[in-house]
């Protein structure tokens, strides 16, 4: 047996035993690779007389051609055995029953989702959770908060007003602030609530709609005071952002039932059509915020 026989016969062998690609690849650079033995048989060619040439090319240029085919046989055999392998492993019987999918089960919308996390936030704080009316009267809606008569909220270009009937004004409300009188009439202090529940107002463009919902915390108390409001504001922004720290900016503003009154922005981020709380250059107004206003906390006296 010559040479060349046994390098057939031993590169064939080590083709037929790779187990996986792995093992194929290195049959394969073994045989054909740069340094492989077929490929020095080739390099030696060159050196041969023209006699030698035509014969031992012959027969290594055979044994290149053996090589090849059966690497690609022994390919085709390893990929259909993949293949069965994970038709086996993602095998489904489709005589059992379909598992239910979202839209047979329903899913949580995302605004209650988003207030049940609101009102885990506020209870952890020690807040509990206050509701009014939708209906809501103009008395308290707008008197008993210290609107003045023509405030322009008081006007129906603001604020959804519904037909007559009886001796009081009705309407849609504006704002969930309706819920803070309610509750100091109805509880004696110190009160610790959240107020969340949708809102109505006039207004409606492409970032406006006529129905939104609203969320106010309200704390009656002797000895509560604007730093208390500031650290409940921060508190509630990092565990609700799920960031480590925010850093707010707060700024004069008014509400005719606080005083003062402020505007919060909350630092951020805008990047690649994102919005990042806790980190940046940004600021993004988020709320408003004050102490009860005197004229308010009367009606519960």
């Amino acid at each position: 047996m010559t040479d060349i026989d046994q390098l057939e016969q031993a590169t064939l062998q080590q083709i037929s035993q790779a187990h996986d690609e792995t093992a194929l690849e290195a049959a394969r650079l073994a045989a054909l690779g740069k340094k492989g033995a077929i490929s020095a048989l080739l390099a030696t060619l060159g050196k041969m007389s023209p006699e030698q040439r035509k014969t031992e090319g012959a027969r290594i240029n055979a044994l290149k051609e053996k090589a090849n085919l059966a690497l690609a046989a022994k390919r085709d055999e390893l990929e259909e055995k993949t293949l069965a392998l994970r038709l086996t492993a993602e095998a489904v019987d489709v005589t059992l029953p379909a598992e239910p999918n979202g839209l047979d089960s329903g899913r949580i919308h995302p605004i209650s989702q988003v207030l049940e996390e609101l009102t885990a936030i506020f209870a952890d704080m020690g807040f509990s959770v206050a509701e009014g009316p939708d209906i809501e009267t103009d008395d308290y809606n707008f008197t008993k908060l210290n609107f003045p008569e023509g405030h322009p909220a008081r006007e129906m270009q603001d604020t959804f007003f519904l037909a007559p009937s009886g001796e009081e004004k009705k309407l849609l409300r504006t704002h969930t602030s309706p819920v803070q009188v309610r509750t100091m009439l109805k509880e004696k202090p110190p009160i610790r609530v959240i107020c969340p529940g949708r809102v109505y107002r006039c207004d409606f463009d492409q970032t406006h709609t006529p129905m939104f919902h609203q969320i106010e915390g309200l704390v009656i108390d002797e000895t509560t005071h604007l730093g208390h409001l500031k650290w409940v504001l921060e508190e509630f922004l990092k565990t609700f952002f799920e960031v480590k720290g925010v850093k707010l900016r707060f700024r004069p503003s008014f509400f005719p039932f606080t005083e003062p009154s402020m505007e919060v922005d909350v630092q951020c981020r805008r990047q690649g059509g994102e919005i990042r709380f806790g980190e940046g250059e940004d600021w993004m107004e988020i709320l408003g915020c004050g102490m009860v206003h005197p004229n308010v906390e009367i009606w519960h006296v």
